[in-house]
């Protein structure tokens, strides 16, 4: 018998489409990305992104930089004078920590203690470090936002009240991990069209007859 997931897994594959993970940036500019995503949405984190980097041509010339010039920059995406600070005092971290800021070494070691050495910089929490992994390395890392944490609730592929912290390792253990990266894009994409926030739109969602919340909308 097919387990929720799985069912998940199928359906949505139906409904978005066949999916294949590529790397996004290289680790040290998808790190810094990652950052500027933090609390604010998609299209503002893209622009401060490509603000910053209009301006300095490599994430190692952050690491000196007039932090009020890294603020101007990235003012679009919000929090500026906290992430401007986060994003050098996570560089200067890594350096202390390995004498450069190459993060090619993440993709060696097991996936636990490449989650945990990213977890131990300022400023980088499950989520974050799961973005790094999933989307720079390829490895299977199931990053989770507001979107993927409402929609397994809904379906309750999650327990009701877990933390976001936990809900990344139980997601991460419900299907195999050469399906986590496909995963995370179905859910999230479930989340960003068909079951929103607010508004569900269950009679739309090909997941209804499998979804103990639909009666709740």
């Amino acid at each position: 018998m097919k387990s929720l997931a799985t069912i998940v897994l199928d359906k949505l594959s139906l409904k978005f489409g066949e999916v294949a993970w590529k790397p996004r940036l290289e680790p040290l500019p998808e790190l810094v990305y990652t950052i500027l995503s933090q609390n604010t949405s998609d299209k503002n984190s893209e622009r401060a992104f490509k603000n910053l980097t209009s301006v300095f041509k490599n994430m190692e010339s952050l690491v000196k930089a007039d932090r009020n010039v890294i603020e101007k920059c990235i003012k679009v995406g919000g929090l500026a004078a906290i992430k401007s600070a986060r994003i050098q005092n996570v560089l200067q971290a890594i350096i202390r920590l390995r004498g450069n800021l190459d993060l090619s070494f993440l993709s060696d070691i097991p996936l636990e203690n490449a989650k945990a050495w990213l977890k131990n910089l300022p400023g980088i929490g499950p989520k974050s470090a799961a973005v790094i992994l999933c989307f720079s390395f390829g490895r299977p890392a199931m990053p989770v936002d507001t979107h993927i944490y409402r929609v397994a609730s809904r379906l309750g592929l999650i327990p009701n009240k877990a933390s976001f912290q936990a809900a990344h390792d139980i997601l991460e253990n419900l299907v195999l991990r050469k399906e986590i990266f496909r995963f995370h894009v179905y859910l999230i994409q479930l989340g960003r069209t068909i079951c929103k926030a607010q508004k569900p739109l269950c009679s739309s969602c090909i997941l209804q007859n499998d979804c103990p919340s639909r009666k709740n909308f």
